[in-house]
């Protein structure tokens, strides 16, 4: 993973907001912090900087990649693709590459997209996938719904063909709720709404919510996928050794553990230091997970991720 070093405390939001949004804050989502791009700090740094992470932490070099996915709805550019921004500057020389946008699902879609690839074509035996977020970029600093909650980040993750029965990916689910597009999004600058002065003056080219989602839902859909991933892949739900979720609401991942009768800490919350940092954060929990020894060879983890559109993709692995 990688994050800017610039850290923005909630007492910087009662400042600006002029109340306490702290208090909330830590109670509802323990949030007491986040990071944010400087002005001269663009996200393919750090999806740059994860890239290279990753690929030491897997003893692979920039010219062994055969393939990159960057999953972000934060482009550097509307085109072209921040994957060909990367692929240059992290020396990918023999890689394709792409983006995708599932929003905050991404980095569980462009994983299970990594493996697809893997699995079907010889010709692709090392994926680096990365999941980048640069939400700070479209905030509005004046709305108390959206301006507390959202950060920036990056993670990276390399996958590699195995031919070990049972080992690495296990199975997948993934659907849409195409019925909430219109509920949360960045809906200026595409060719729907391009931005206009007017369109700028009014803050309508930040991010907006629109519409209140109903708070079962990732509850439902969560444990629902989860299950279904468990029964495909053949093991015990009971079986999870970690699950690395969508980092919006520790309530709904609570609830979810709750369903799945696991203990709440299964699923490790990184929301109270790097806030909600969408398509990056289940690698980032993920990689501080692995790095504090936390998963061994053999356990069973799951990724469950959930953004707008809304978009839900849930995958398995054997470490």
């Amino acid at each position: 993973m990688a994050v800017p070093d610039n850290v923005v405390p909630n007492s910087w939001f009662n400042e600006r907001l002029g109340e306490d949004v702290d208090t909330w804050l830590r109670e509802n989502l323990t949030i007491r912090e986040r990071r944010w791009m400087t002005e001269d700090e663009k996200m393919s740094d750090f999806c740059i900087s994860a890239a290279r992470k990753a690929m030491e932490m897997a003893g692979v070099k920039p010219e062994e990649i055969d393939l990159l996915i960057i999953s972000t709805d934060t482009p550097e550019y509307i085109s072209p693709s921040t994957a060909s921004v990367v692929c240059h500057k992290v020396g990918l020389v023999n890689a394709a590459s792409f983006d995708l946008n599932t929003a905050c699902a991404g980095f569980v879609t462009a994983s299970e997209t990594a493996v697809n690839f893997l699995k079907a074509d010889p010709r692709y035996s090392k994926a680096l996938v990365i999941g980048a977020y640069g939400m700070s970029r479209y905030l509005n600093l004046d709305d108390k719904k959206t301006v507390t909650l959202f950060a920036d980040g990056a993670a990276a993750a390399v996958l590699e063909a195995t031919e070990e029965a049972g080992a690495g990916h296990l199975a997948s689910d993934m659907r849409t709720k195409g019925e909430y597009f219109d509920y949360m999004g960045i809906y200026q600058g595409g060719s729907a709404h391009p931005v206009t002065p007017e369109s700028v003056m009014n803050q309508e080219h930040k991010l907006l919510f629109t519409k209140k989602f109903p708070k079962e839902l990732n509850p439902i859909m969560w444990t629902d996928m989860i299950r279904t991933v468990a029964e495909r892949s053949g093991f015990d739900v009971k079986d999870i050794k970690r699950a690395f979720m969508t980092q919006i609401n520790i309530n709904q991942i609570w609830e979810t553990m709750d369903n799945l009768g696991l203990p709440r800490d299964t699923a490790p919350a990184i929301m109270s230091t790097y806030g909600y940092t969408g398509s990056a954060a289940i690698g980032m929990a993920m990689d501080l997970t692995i790095r504090k020894g936390e998963l061994k060879p053999g356990d069973i983890f799951v990724m469950m991720g959930s953004g707008g559109g809304l978009t839900f993709a849930c995958n398995a692995f054997r470490y």
